[in-house]
This record gives C-alpha cells, structure tokens and sequence, in this order.
C-alpha cells in the first residue's frame, strides 16, 4: 500500500497523482464501450445476445416469471427475512424525503406553481455475474417507487444464464414485472435505445464497473442518469489512538472485495495505528473469500496517510470526497461542520459502512470518483421531473410587463419586448 505523510513537502502532489491514477483508468474505459453501444443501436437484440454469450454465457434476455417463482422458491428462509427487514427499513428513511409542491400567489393575483411529477419509465442496473447484490436492487428500486415511477425496469446479468435468486426476489419485493438478464455497456445500450424485445426507458440509474459508468455517460442526453459517477467503491476511515486496528483494517477490507478498482484510504495521526492497521490487513485479507479482488484494490488504489493535524485532515477529505467516509474517532462531532464533500459519513466505531450498505435505511448508491463535490446519493429526487406552472392576471402583465419589456431592449430581444407589449392595455 502507499504510504504518505503530510509533513513531506511533496504530500498534496503525491496525492493528486496517486487519486488521478486511478481517475484516469474510468476515462481509457471510455473507448472500449463507445463501439458497444454503437453495435447494439444499431442490431439490437442480435449485438445484445453476442456480447450476453461473450461476457456473462448467457443465451436468454428475458427472464420469465416461471423462472423467477422457481429461482425464489429455491431461496433459504432467512435470505428472505433479511431482504425483507433491510426493504422495510429503507422504505421507511425513504418515504421521509417525499417532496411537496409549492403554490404562490402573488399581490396580482399572478399564480405560480412547482410540481413534482415521477419520471415514467426507469432502468435499474444491479451489478451481477459472478456477484450476488439484492441489497442493490432495494436501493435503486424503493426511491423509485416511492417516488411513484409507473414503469421500473431491472438490467442484471446472470451467469451461465442463471440470475440469483436473492436479486429475483428483491426485485419482486419491489413489484418490478420487467427484468432481463443482460449487463455491461450493451445492456445500458439495450435500455437506452430499446430493442424489439426491451423498450426504452427514460433514465438509467445503479452501481456497476467502470465500463458500466462509462456507458452511462456515453448515452446520458438521449435518456438520463444520475447526476453522479455511480462506480466501483471507495472508503476513507479517519481513525485516532482509540480506534480498534483489527476493526479498521476488516472495514478497509470490506470494501476492497468489492472491485480491483475500489479505493480504500486511512487517514491518522497516530503512526502507530497506520502501521498496527496495515498488519491487520494483509493477517486478514487470507482470510476473505474475494481475497485476490481485494488484494489487487488495496495494492493498486489503497492509501495510507499520516496526518500531524485535524485541519489539514478535513482538507484531505474534501479533497478525496470518498463515496464512504468513516470518522472512527472519538471526537467524531468536531470534524462534521468542518467536512462537505461526502456521499455518506459514518459516525463513531460502531457506525460501520457495511451497516450502511444493508439496512440501515440510508441508500448505498453513492457518487464516487470525487463527484461527491458537486452530486448526492440516490434518493427518492432522482426520480422525480418538477414542473413550473405559471398564471397571469391582466393587471399581473400590466404591472410587471413594461420593466420586462425594459429588459428584453436591453438583451436585444425585440421580439421578447413586443410579445409582452401587445398584451398590454393601451392607454
């Protein structure tokens, strides 16, 4: 892993190459998945069911809804049950975040009005093959529903033609009825453009790979996405002299399993605590099933960061904006107004990210790749248009039409100042 330390006078150099390295890997994935999307414009089904075969061996795009009883009467009770405990859960922090229209009058009697109105069809993407993510499938799928998307289509790749039974269930948890068994760019492709067996969609959201992310950008402006980069994990952990390093290490871990691409940092400014969580590391790393994934993330994108002061460690985590951030120290409250660019912050040692990840409530489809700067997580927003409505009186174009008319000479639009003039009473 690197090690850094903020007394170097190289530190804030280093850490921009080091954070730009692996930035510049999403952008190369840009070229790959550009000739993708084009073929499956283009042939639809035909390039869609190619690649199916290549990537994921698999020969069906639709799954049927026999398969998904029969896959869901194959799964173990207390999957179910936990399924069911984390939808209850998000479904609950969830429904809180409903928005309400605004209506205003004004002194003229002028009406104005904001509304907001479910987009009508949306494309979950939860990452499969190899991978099973049902936890996905809630994040993307219950903010949709709330919301009140009439149309809520799920793009999961199965392996070997089998999808997992935990996702099946989830999404049916979910109500969603529309569910193909695809992945990768051509499945964005697929959503996007529709094909004679998928029909389009009007915005795609979800985690997936980088090539994931990069197809999404590549057809944002024909169908929408989120206004994030919704790609492979990262966690920072600020973490002090009373933070447990067997704990900070397995939490480093965690998210590494998740992509040789994830980014997992520390950030002390005990020394001997960074050294004491780089043992536990690579003592526990043997000790993971996806040891070889989260070997490659933590040796290619781990960062371990000595920092002399409180200050500059709110700096570096603006900097980094990490997708996950974990305050694992005791004065946990200090740091709060002092950071602003996160997509989830995990407050005190038991506050754990991959409670967070499951059922707590909170969403785990987050922005990465510093987009947390400027963008938010997935919420119950993201699937809503807002309108505005606008009424005028007489005497509301009257009395506000003539200062606009000003205006308008002002910009050079003439047309603009005469359409508003002869609306007006001659006197």
């Amino acid at each position: 892993m690197k090690t850094l330390n903020s007394n170097s006078k190289t530190f804030d150099r280093n850490l921009d190459q080091l954070l730009s390295k692996r930035k510049n890997k999403f952008q190369s994935s840009f070229i790959s998945v550009t000739n993708i999307i084009k073929d499956v414009k283009k042939n639809g089904d035909k390039a869609l069911l190619k690649y199916e075969k290549r990537f994921n061996k698999n020969s069906k795009i639709v799954t049927s809804s026999k398969l998904i009883s029969k896959s869901v009467a194959s799964l173990d009770k207390k999957v179910k049950q936990a399924i069911n405990i984390a939808y209850d859960r998000i479904h609950k922090f969830h429904s809180l975040q409903k928005s309400e229209d605004i209506s205003y009058t004004d002194k003229f009697k002028n009406k104005l009005e904001y509304k907001y109105l479910p987009i009508e069809s949306v494309a979950i993407y939860v990452p499969g093959s190899s991978v099973s993510y049902p936890s996905s499938v809630l994040m993307n799928a219950i903010p949709a529903l709330i919301a009140g998307v009439k149309r809520i289509v799920m793009i999961n790749p199965g392996y070997k033609g089998k999808q997992s039974p935990a996702v099946l269930y989830a999404a049916r948890k979910c109500k969603i009825k529309e569910i193909y068994s695809i992945g990768g760019p051509s499945a964005i492709a697929a959503v996007a453009y529709g094909t004679k067996k998928i029909k389009k969609v009007n915005k795609i959201v979800g985690p997936g790979n980088i090539y994931v992310a990069a197809a999404k950008k590549e057809v944002f402006g024909d169908v929408g996405i989120e206004g994030m980069t919704a790609g492979p994990s990262e966690v920072t952990i600020v973490c002090d002299k009373f933070s447990n390093p067997a704990w900070v290490a397995s939490d480093l871990i965690g998210q590494a399993e998740h992509d040789p691409l994830a980014q997992c940092i520390l950030i002390s400014k005990d020394k001997r605590l960074v050294d004491k969580v780089k043992l536990e590391i690579f003592n526990q790393l043997k000790e993971i099933s996806r040891f070889s994934i989260a070997k490659k993330s933590i040796m290619d994108n781990g960062i371990l960061i000595h920092i002399s002061s409180d200050k500059k460690i709110a700096e570096v985590v603006n900097k980094i904006a990490p997708e996950h951030l974990e305050l694992n120290v005791k004065n946990y409250k200090s740091f709060v107004s002092k950071i602003n660019n996160a997509g989830s912050i995990c407050l005190g040692k038991y506050a754990v990210m991959a409670m967070s990840d499951y059922n707590v409530g909170s969403n785990h489809i987050l922005p990465t790749n510093g987009s947390a700067k400027y963008s938010s997580g997935i919420s119950v927003n993201e699937f809503y248009k807002r309108i505005s409505y606008i009424n005028l009186t007489k005497k509301g174009i009257e009395s506000l039409g003539p200062s606009v008319i000003t205006l308008a000479n002002y910009e050079g639009l003439t047309g603009h100042a005469r359409s508003v003039k002869k609306r007006i009473r001659r006197k």
